[in-house]
Parts: C-alpha cells; sequence; structure tokens
C-alpha cells in the first residue's frame, strides 16, 4: 500500500514535471517610429510646452531643429513626463543652454505621456524679442 502511494506521488510529479518545459518564445513586435513637429514661438520670460504619448515602451528623441530669428542663440529645452490632469511638464532631462540641432535620446520603459518644453533661458529677454523655434519627436507608437 505505501508502495502504491509512493508510486502515486513520483508519477504524478513526472507529470507536473513534464508539463513545465523550456518554451522559448520569440521578441515581440519591434515598435513603429512616429516623427511629430512642434513649433512655436517663445517670448520674454516664458516658455512652450508640446505633449505627445507613446502606446509602447521604445526609443525615442527630442531634436531642437531651429532657433529663429539667430541659429547661434541658445534656449532652454527640456524632454519629461507629461500630466494632463496638472497640464505639467516635469522635465527629466533639461539643457538650459541648447543650441539649434541639440538632441536628447532617450528611453520610453513604457506606455505614456511625454512632453518637450522650449524656454527662455535669459536670452530672450535679453534681446527682446519672442524666438521662433521647431521641435522635431521621434517615438514609437
Amino acid at each position: 500500500m505505501l508502495r502504491r502511494i509512493a508510486w502515486g506521488i513520483l508519477l504524478s510529479a513526472a507529470v507536473a514535471l513534464a508539463g513545465c518545459g523550456d518554451t522559448t518564445t520569440g521578441p515581440g513586435p519591434t515598435p513603429v517610429a512616429v516623427t511629430e513637429t512642434f513649433t512655436g514661438t517663445v517670448n520674454p520670460a516664458a516658455g512652450s510646452t508640446h505633449s505627445f504619448v507613446t502606446l509602447t515602451g521604445g526609443a525615442m528623441s527630442a531634436s531642437l531643429t531651429a532657433v529663429g530669428p539667430d541659429a547661434s542663440k541658445n534656449v532652454g529645452f527640456s524632454l519629461g513626463t507629461f500630466n494632463s490632469t496638472l497640464n505639467v511638464c516635469t522635465a527629466v532631462l533639461d539643457n538650459p543652454a541648447a543650441t539649434q540641432e541639440f538632441s536628447f535620446k532617450a528611453v520610453a520603459s513604457t506606455i505614456g505621456a511625454y512632453c518637450v518644453r522650449v524656454y527662455d533661458n535669459g536670452n530672450v529677454t535679453t534681446d527682446a524679442v519672442p524666438y521662433t523655434y521647431t521641435v522635431t519627436v521621434v517615438h514609437p507608437q
């Protein structure tokens, strides 16, 4: 009787272990990159924020592709997370003296709302004229 119980336990364990094979799955689908372009104007002592949403994790970049009226000037430039309830862009990466063609490279770890912000770092106020800008963002969809 004891042998039959021991044999039953061993047989049950063997069946359970047989179901625990080493399953290998292939990599998930490659995220599709989306390019968004934002333009705007920064007035003295002010800034502008643009938000975007990623539908999956993956590589993203944000580039300050144009600054005017003088491309040699610099502005503040941030990449961060966006809270749509509070309408707040929280900077994760920031360059307080970004020049034209400056770029952030980052990884979105998950689905989420992100943002870029261009702001007066003192130059716009000093020059007493608004600056125009173009920002290009590439992110996973």
